[in-house]
């Protein structure tokens, strides 16, 4: 009897799973492994959101293999230890996993690799298991990755993707390995009350749902803040309890101008991949320096705290900061309002953003959420790095009739639209009856700083 290993990392499902399909094919039992990355925890990604989630997660995985005769096993330390003690544990051949971007998954990968071929083992990396395309599966002529997204897009369009596999109906698991007990949310302190449910089963009921609902509305509705109409699934495509090969394909089926919207999307996140894996140090370095003197100070730790309370005074922001701390997650309009008021309108440093959102976001991973924030920034790959959203703008146009600020800003439930939007506007008696801030600085001011900081006069 052979045995391969088939470690479990941002890929949490039965369904589309490469490695997994590869192991049973090659190998007449195998040991699904999940290594709760103590570096991981050292490095401060280990947030209650995730956590939370995760355990659902492990959860649901550890079910569907038991109904199909096997189980999961979870091991926590550094991976490369734990995978090397279960390979000797069990007498495995090799080991199967996902292909990273981050340069700590790809020091993981060295390291296993490295570590296993000592053994006479061996490692299989496979591509395109977390994206729907491979990192290097489409380049331009003269770069290393695309640096704008619409030619990368015009070639990701056109690139055939692997096949959707189905999920194994057996997975042998040979008896011998120990596992630890898996986590469970309710062990998990300081997670947001409104987080969402993870797993694989409540990722494809979720996509079946929306595609079958809600796609055909996305391309006019996705940015409308109260009504809502995203799919929701960025945290099951961060965790992988959804393949984004599938959903791209089963979007495609579905056909329409919404579902077309909905892959363009997806694409924007396998071209962030494609980015941060070109360049992993923009993670946490400018991508494109601008010559910013980002503010400090005491002025500007004051008015960072207040938005992430969701005190700016400036409705439509705090709402999407204060969804961000009841769900864990925000709406992506949200997401731009809340980035751009920070670093161009507060002039605070995109990476304290980042770091804040990371800090609460069930979908926060580097590739996507570091580079969206440098792209709203000016610092990433946006082509027009100086352009600021008005939140007052973006509210009425956004939030015409004020139900998302009257749901997440509850002390401005009884001002109507439009002036929920402009509440400094109102006279001082009727103001006084608003437990409301003041703005923090006026738009025309941040402006000015912002340029001033910049250069860009």
């Amino acid at each position: 009897m052979n045995v391969a290993v088939v470690l479990f990392t941002s890929d949490l499902r039965l369904h589309d799973h490469p490695p997994l399909r590869a192991a049973l094919s090659s190998c007449d039992r195998v040991v699904p492994l999940f290594v709760r990355d103590r570096a991981v925890d050292a490095a401060g990604f280990a947030a209650p959101n995730r956590l939370a989630f995760l355990a659902d997660c492990l959860a649901d995985l550890d079910a569907a293999l038991r109904d199909r005769g096997g189980r999961l096993v979870l091991r926590s330390g550094d991976v490369t230890r734990e995978v090397c003690a279960l390979v000797r544990e069990c007498d495995a051949d090799e080991v199967h996993m996902a292909a990273g971007v981050s340069n700590h998954a790809r020091a993981r990968e060295e390291r296993l690799r490295a570590a296993l071929e000592a053994e006479g083992r061996r490692l299989y990396v496979h591509e395109a298991v977390i994206t729907a395309a491979a990192p290097g599966a489409v380049l331009p002529a003269s770069s290393d990755h695309f640096a704008v997204f619409t030619p990368y897009f015009r070639r990701w369009a056109d690139l055939p993707l692997r096949p959707v596999l189905a999920a194994p109906r057996t997975v042998p698991v040979p008896d011998g390995p120990g596992s630890e007990p898996l986590p469970r949310r309710s062990g998990v302190a300081g997670v947001s009350p409104g987080l969402a449910a993870g797993g694989e089963r409540e990722a494809r009921a979720l996509l079946t749902r929306w595609l079958r609902s809600g796609a055909a509305r996305y391309e006019e509705a996705h940015d409308d803040l109260a009504g809502d109409a995203t799919s929701r699934l960025s945290p099951h495509l961060h965790f992988g309890t959804l393949s984004a090969t599938e959903a791209v394909q089963r979007a495609r089926a579905a056909g329409g101008t919404g579902a077309d919207a909905f892959v363009r999307q997806l694409c924007w996140r396998d071209f962030h991949h494609q980015v941060l894996a070109a360049r992993p140090d923009c993670a946490w370095r400018d991508y494109r320096a601008r010559g910013d003197r980002w503010r400090t100070g005491r002025d500007a730790e004051e008015e960072t705290e207040a938005w992430k309370e969701g005190r700016t005074g400036y409705p439509v922001v705090d709402a999407a900061m204060r969804q961000l701390r009841h769900e864990g997650w925000m709406h992506n309009r949200g997401r731009l309002l809340a980035a751009s008021f920070l670093t161009k309108t507060l002039y605070v440093d995109w990476r304290i953003g980042a770091r804040h959102f990371l800090d609460l976001l069930v979908d926060g991973d580097l590739a996507n959420n570091q580079l969206n924030w440098q792209w709203v920034a000016g610092t990433g790959t946006d082509t027009r790095p100086n352009r600021v959203l008005n939140p007052v703008r973006q509210g009425l146009r956004f939030d015409p009739e004020g139900r998302y600020v009257h749901r997440w800003v509850p002390e401005l439930a009884r001002l109507p639209a439009p002036q929920v939007h402009e509440p400094w506007r109102l006279p001082e008696a009727e103001r006084a009856r608003y437990d409301y801030p003041a703005p923090l600085i006026g738009l025309a001011d941040g402006l000015d700083r912002f340029r001033r900081g910049r250069g860009s006069e």
